[in-house]
């Protein structure tokens, strides 16, 4: 059965897509099946990933409202995951599955479909608190919060939480919140330490280790079609080996590695 890991933040530009793709990529290296999911009607995990969402056909949104299998809309991507990608049509499946009944449920029930053929699983939730992400939510059997390091980044944090809890009581009792992984991260700054700092005691919120720092290769990664593991060495990839490293053991029975310990 395969392991979900969703990735949400409502909060826009906090490396919700490169998380999803680089933990993905690094734990593709590890010899691990991965199938990655964009929930997001940008498409922008379908790009990054080397596919262009105009030129598709079938994508997550005809999965999720059943009129297509999802074996025929997984793509293959250079990075070595598996990629059910997204299209400008998944803005319109949110009105469209809010008429039906256990709407929650459309992507757990297609996952159900390939569960034993993935270790792991990841969603990219979009930047909402919408169906869509209440999808990913009810799916996943976690969650990390990608946060960037800076003042106004978390004030979202706390209505996310409000959500996690409701979606614990109503639709997934089993969905287990890891903590934050700090994004965007400047160790030259005390603002950055300041920021995370307060995360974790104002939201009692695990911080996971290591910090992923400020760098321009993951915008030229985006670019090329392919991750930042993919480039030349630098510190943003290394940062998400290590995470990817972090989360497999903890998968293997390990304690998650924190900022706090």
């Amino acid at each position: 059965m395969s392991r979900v890991l969703a990735v949400a933040n409502q909060k826009g530009g906090v490396a919700k897509t490169t998380t999803v793709a680089s933990i993905g990529a690094a734990l593709s290296a590890e010899g691990k099946r991965v199938l990655v999911v964009d929930l997001d009607p940008q498409g922008c995990l379908t790009f990054s990933l080397g596919h262009d969402p105009d030129k598709l056909s079938v994508s997550v949104h005809e999965v999720l409202l059943g009129e297509a299998e999802i074996g025929d809309a997984l793509l293959e991507t250079a990075d070595g995951v598996t990629l059910l990608p997204a299209t400008i049509d998944l803005a319109g499946a949110e009105a469209l599955l809010l008429m039906r009944p256990g709407r929650e449920y459309a992507l757990k029930r297609a996952l159900a479909e390939i569960a034993d053929d993935y270790d792991i699983v990841l969603l990219d939730c979009p930047p909402s608190l919408g169906v869509l992400t209440l999808n990913g939510l009810t799916a996943a059997d976690e969650l990390v919060v990608p946060l960037q390091c800076e003042t106004l980044a978390h004030r979202g944090v706390g209505q996310l939480l409000r959500t996690v809890n409701e979606v614990q009581q109503i639709t997934n009792p089993d969905l287990d919140l890891l903590g934050a992984i700090p994004t965007l991260y400047d160790s030259r700054t005390t603002h950055s330490r300041d920021v995370l700092a307060d995360v974790s005691d104002r939201y009692d919120l695990p911080v996971l280790s290591p910090p992923v720092p400020r760098t321009v290769r993951f915008a030229e990664a985006s670019a090329s079609g392919a991750t930042v593991l993919a480039g030349r060495k630098n510190k943003g990839a290394e940062a998400y080996r290590e995470l990817a490293a972090n989360l497999s053991r903890y998968w293997s029975g390990a304690e998650l590695v924190t900022l706090e310990g």
